[in-house]
């Protein structure tokens, strides 16, 4: 009894390592250049392990990708309702800190998915996907207080866009801005074009 449990969490550690490694790999060589041999080296594993969990690198990829997109749903739902004034203001700021911390984490992936969608592989239209999902729970947001003469949806894609451009500048390190700077200054913008203050 105790060896088959033993299996099992000796099997999902190995998995997290092939998850883990693919992330680091991703990071250094990028979506299309990245090879399972190169995942299997880091993770010290074998070939034959790595096919036991996943077909090939893009059923790598989507894994992680699921695990973003998870946690980016799960931050997307915690945005708590949008008010004004200075608590409004520093909550909404401490969602966007949440947003970077994120993607910092899962940067790599984010990264690979970025670059597929110009290929136009799956890999990249799960990026797609996920932005959707997140911009929709949004809106929901941005619509109880937006003022009536802004578009919900577009004040939302321009805040998700926002977002999603500055922190892969920073990734990508295109420009050098401090993971404070981005919460404050995208929470002062957008603050401001809801409440006006």
């Amino acid at each position: 009894m105790t060896e088959p449990r033993e299996l099992r969490a000796r099997g999902r550690n190995t998995k997290r390592r092939l998850l883990d490694a693919g992330e680091t790999v991703l990071a250094s060589k990028g979506y299309h250049a990245t090879r399972v041999d190169d995942v299997v080296k880091l993770a010290r594993t074998s070939h034959g392990t790595f096919y036991l969990y996943f077909s090939n690198k893009e059923e790598l990829f989507r894994a992680l990708a699921a695990e973003v997109a998870e946690e980016m749903q799960s931050l997307a739902e915690a945005l708590e309702p949008l008010t004004d004034g200075a608590d409004g203001r520093a909550r909404l700021q401490s969602w966007i800190t949440q947003f970077v911390e994120v993607y910092r984490r899962h940067g790599p992936v984010i990264r690979a998915w970025t670059e597929a969608e110009i290929g136009g592989s799956e890999f990249g239209r799960l990026g797609t996907d996920l932005l959707t999902q997140f911009t929709r729970v949004v809106i929901a947001r941005v619509s109880e207080v937006a003022p009536p003469d802004l578009d919900p949806a577009v004040a939302t894609l321009v805040l998700v866009a926002m977002l999603e451009r500055l922190n892969y500048y920073a990734l990508t390190n295109q420009v050098h801005i401090e993971p404070d700077a981005i919460s404050e200054t995208l929470a002062r913008v957008t603050h401001a074009s809801l409440f006006g203050s």
